[in-house]
Parts: structure tokens; sequence; C-alpha cells
């Protein structure tokens, strides 16, 4: 038996632009109609049934949990900590104003300190074998 070669070609019958455009018609009908109906449905829905009150401003006033509370906001508590502490490593201040001890900015007392050397240790330490020192530099 020979070998029966499929025939090459091509449609000849193309579709049929009545056919589309009945369907096309068709679908912007529906979507017409689904309008118009969702519009009557939203404005019947609107006469019928009202809002009712105004709402309370008070109706919803959540009272606070008790200490301690979660923090709401994490990294801004952080920045405002950070931004406080440079604050205070980078002025001057009161650390005791009774005793006469103050606060100064780190770079001052670096500079104090290399201007006039570190402590030299006594040779007896203090009572306890420890010595006892404050990082604080008193005015006098």
């Amino acid at each position: 038996m020979p070998e029966e070669k499929p025939r090459q070609g091509h449609e000849t019958r193309d579709a049929s632009i009545r056919n589309l455009i009945i369907f096309g018609a068709g679908l912007a009908l529906l979507v017409v109609a689904g309008l118009l109906v969702s519009r009557a449905l939203f404005l019947y829905f609107v006469g019928r049934q009202g809002l009712g009150p105004p709402a309370s401003p008070f109706e919803n006033v959540r009272t606070l949990p008790p200490e301690p509370r979660l923090q709401v906001s994490a990294p801004s508590d952080l920045k405002q900590y950070k931004a406080a502490q440079e604050e205070t490593l980078n002025s001057y201040g009161w650390v005791d104003e009774k005793a006469g001890i103050v606060r100064i900015p780190i770079d001052r007392a670096m500079d104090i300190l290399l201007e006039k050397g570190l402590p030299a240790r006594g040779a007896a330490p203090a009572k306890g074998g420890a010595l006892k020192t404050s990082g604080v530099l008193t005015a006098r």
C-alpha cells in the first residue's frame, strides 16, 4: 500500500463576522444590564435601610492594659533613646550640684586627660583591696 501524504493547505471557511458582531453586542448588553441591576439594588437598599444614629466618639475608647506594656514603635523609641544619650554625652551639666560633680563632653574630657595625664595609683590600695574611682570630673 502506498503511503498517503497529508494534504497541506488552509481552512477554506473564515470566521463569520456576523456571528462575532452578534456575540459582542450580546456581551455588551449583558454588561449594561448587570450595571443597571446593580445600580437599582443599591438605590433600593439605600432607601430602605438607614445607617442608624451616628456612632458615639466614646464608644470605642480603649483602656490601657497594666504596666509593663509592649513597645508600639521600637525603631522610633531606639532613635529617641540614642539621641538622648548623645545629648548627655556631648553636653555640660550637673551630676550632683551639692557635691560639685559636673558632667562634661567626652571630647573635652579627653583633652583634659591629655593635658594633665593619667592619675598615678597610690602605693597602698583603699580598704577592702580595691581602688574606688568615679568616672566623673569634679569642679572645685
